[in-house]
């Protein structure tokens, strides 16, 4: 069995065990895994599955954000270049929400190509939820401001992957069509 797929099934492993009581914020409550799970896969269908690192930097992009886990135990199970791509695109919880949201649209431009790639990914994946399963309490004019900032950020990540950026740009307008963004 190749050493690459062992790793990937380990980073799904770890990723799902660290999220394993954690659900998404829409209305269906979904297990949180099936998002990083969403973000690898359009990473793998995006570079077929040629790179190893970014499909498990998809998996584990939120482990730093979101559980206890370390940049060491990173390090440690899947190497520096995972957990260096883990960290890249990780917001630093300590600043207030609006502060970070507003680094990643000024920081991306400078980021790697695996974590720009990861960005859209993400974005992609999340707009693909809020049309799908809005979270519970957003009011209309949030949904919308979350669907302008996702743009905003992806903009910075252009030019790399004409296929991640296809799916990102049909989400994009999806949710701008169904929460009046246009």
């Amino acid at each position: 069995m190749s050493t690459d797929l062992v790793l990937l099934a380990r980073a799904a492993d770890y990723a799902a065990r660290q999220h394993i009581a954690q659900r998404r914020k829409g209305e269906r409550a979904e297990p949180y895994v099936n998002h990083l799970i969403e973000v690898a896969a359009l990473l793998a269908e995006a570079t077929d599955g040629s790179d190893v690192v970014l499909l498990m930097g998809g998996l584990l992009h939120d482990t730093l954000e979101d559980t206890d886990a370390t940049y060491d135990d990173l390090v440690e199970r899947f190497g520096p270049e995972v957990a260096s791509l883990v960290a890249e695109v990780t917001d630093d919880k300590s600043l207030p929400k609006e502060e970070r949201k507003r680094l990643q649209i000024e920081k991306t431009l400078a980021k790697s190509r695996r974590a720009k790639l990861l960005k859209i990914a993400d974005k992609t994946s999340n707009l693909r939820g809020l049309i799908t399963s809005p979270p519970v309490g957003w009011t209309g004019a949030r949904l919308r401001d979350y669907v302008v900032w996702a743009n905003d950020v992806v903009q910075s990540c252009r030019g790399l992957n004409p296929r991640l950026e296809a799916a990102f740009d049909e989400a994009h307008e999806k949710a701008s069509r169904h929460f009046g963004c246009q």
